[in-house]
Order: structure tokens, then sequence, then C-alpha cells
């Protein structure tokens, strides 16, 4: 598989795994053209750090279950509110909704484009 389809996969496969576990507003933002700090950029609130543990777990999971190892594993992350898992072509934002609307990552990316994924199916 081209790493570009397999870095495409990815950011589907985490993005419906963390809407699966109830993250509000997912994301998956193709930052190819305008970064070279990854492909895709997949941004998701979670409720409480309880809820933002709970859907780093299921993402890890996830991403193992599909052959990414991500490239970090920030254990104390969560208590700021904002969990980033770094995966190399795909980067993966955790945040709480204060720090998703203070650091406002879509509005720094605007000019990537948004990637339609589903709950079933890419």
């Amino acid at each position: 598989m081209d790493a570009t389809v397999r870095s495409r996969e990815t950011a589907l496969a985490a993005a419906r795994c963390i809407d699966a576990h109830k993250a509000e507003d997912t994301v998956v933002l193709a930052l190819g053209e305008h970064s070279q700090v990854a492909d895709y950029f997949v941004i998701a609130t979670a409720r409480s750090s309880t809820h933002l543990a709970a859907l780093a777990r299921e993402l890890f999971e996830a991403l193992r279950a599909e052959g990414v190892r991500p490239l970090n594993r920030h254990r104390h992350a969560v208590a700021s509110g904002w969990l980033l898992v770094d995966c190399g072509d795909v980067v993966v934002h955790l945040m709480e909704r204060e720090q998703r609307e203070f650091y406002d990552l879509e509005r720094l990316w605007f000019r990537a484009a948004r990637v339609p994924y589903s709950s079933k199916s890419s």
C-alpha cells in the first residue's frame, strides 16, 4: 500500500475510532499541500479529562490493530486537557472543549481541506 493511501487510512481509522467512542466535533484535515509536519490532522473534543483518557486508550488499541505504532505516549498530557498522538504522517489531537476553542487548530490550518469520513466506511 502506498504511503499516501496508508496515511489517509490511518487518519480515517483514528477518526472513526474516537467518533465511535463519543468524541465530539471530530474533524480530519488534509495538510499535505500546506505543511511538512504531517499529511493529516485528526482533531476531536473530549467531554472531560476522564473521557479524554478513555479516548486515548481506545485510540492506542485501534492504532495497534491497524499496525500503527504512535511515536509518543504522553501519559500525563491528559491533565493539560490536550493529548497529541503523533503517528508520523498523521497527528491526532484529542482536546477538552476549553483547549479546542482556545487553540482553534481548524482556523490555524484553514487552508487544509476537510476529509469526510463515516463511522462505517471511508
